[in-house]
């Protein structure tokens, strides 16, 4: 059994948090909390596709141009290729999960239009 007490923890961006619920050469979970007015770089991956639900707060997901709102409980698909950014546009912390299969460490790419002197780095100190 895990929980996010005893999972695998790191840091990433401006104060955020992800813990490892599944870390497996097919699939990861990861659950994380984003503070208010954080956001991640805009991105994509090669091969990776992902779903990300929200668990608690109100979420924005930029994807493929349009901004998906997403609420406690409500979820949605990002597909290989398209260009994704997760925004906390709210004044709550933000809490979400992200699956991704296969897991999306080191099929990250950087996507046009974003800012990557100011947006947390691919490593293990993030997500992906």
């Amino acid at each position: 059994m895990i929980s996010k007490e005893t999972a695998e923890h790191y840091n990433w961006g401006a104060n955020c948090d992800g813990w490892h619920l599944v870390k497996q050469p097919g699939v990861s979970v990861i659950h994380e909390r984003m503070p208010p007015g954080t956001s991640e770089t805009r991105h994509y991956h090669q091969t990776a596709w992902q779903f990300f639900f929200a668990l608690s707060g109100t979420a924005t997901l930029e994807i493929d141009g349009q901004r998906e709102t997403l609420h406690a409980l409500e979820g949605v698909e990002v597909q290989p290729g398209v260009a994704h950014q997760m925004f906390n546009l709210s004044d709550e912390p933000i809490e979400f999960l992200v699956i991704s299969m296969p897991p999306s460490h080191g099929d990250r790419v950087q996507a046009e239009g974003s800012n990557p002197a100011s947006a947390p780095q691919d490593g293990p100190a993030r997500r992906e």
